[in-house]
């Protein structure tokens, strides 16, 4: 499914390559349809904002949204085991489920990586993606929550990704997640107080480890 390539290259680094590709992304859209209607007015503004931006605006945006604000991180793993143990493990069993489907990620990249993890689900078929997308949901319910704060048009990419899941996500989850302290971009002290905090978890320590494939992720995602 073209469509989560499309969303995933808007939540990638901006690149020149990006802004002039960014004005197919609504015919890749339009075609598909998987992106539900009420979903796609902001989720255009978001590609036109791209696609007409200056390069280095875009980059310095990004920067601040996602790599200096650790509520924002692009890696799933980060909001629910942090920096523990268990998030080796869970980093080890989705590589593995990639290369069973033939996706192998170059060095560089962490498998939990949201715009990789996107890159994923559009080698499946629709319901499998819709059915992973309902187990991750509520991470992409408090990212959208959080971007809606900074009034942020990136929120228009995990509205959608919310609703082509296959399952909503769980309030209770995302309020949890929401409850971390989430500071401005430009409060250096605050960030700092952040980035030493240790992210929520939740369940047990032990649970799924060793597990590969679905069911395994499902389990380190709850």
């Amino acid at each position: 499914m073209k469509t989560f390539k499309v969303l995933s290259a808007l939540l990638g680094y901006p690149t020149q390559e990006l802004i002039d590709a960014a004005p197919d992304f609504p015919a890749v859209l339009d075609a598909e349809k998987v992106v539900p209607a009420a979903c796609r007015q902001t989720l255009d503004l978001l590609i036109e904002e791209i696609a007409v931006g200056e390069l280095y605006d875009l980059q310095e945006r990004y920067g601040l949204l996602f790599d200096r604000s650790k509520t924002l991180a692009l890696h799933l793993f980060e909001h629910v085991h942090g920096e523990s143990r268990d998030r080796g493990q869970a980093m080890v069993d989705l590589k593995a489920m990639y290369e069973k489907a033939d996706l192998f990620i170059a060095a560089n990249e962490l498998p939990d990586y949201v715009p990789l993890f996107l890159e994923f689900q559009s080698t499946q078929s629709l319901a499998e993606a819709r059915e992973l997308l309902g187990q991750t949901a509520h991470i992409f319910a408090a990212l959208a929550e959080r971007l809606e704060r900074r009034k942020s048009k990136y929120k228009a990419v995990f509205d959608a990704l919310v609703a082509i899941a296959a399952a909503a996500p769980s309030r209770e989850i995302v309020d949890e997640l929401l409850k971390g302290i989430d500071p401005d971009p430009m409060d250096l002290e605050a960030l700092d107080a952040a980035w030493e905090e240790e992210e929520v978890r939740f369940g047990p320590g032990s649970q799924g480890q060793g597990a590969c494939g679905h069911e395994g992720l499902i389990a380190k995602l709850r």
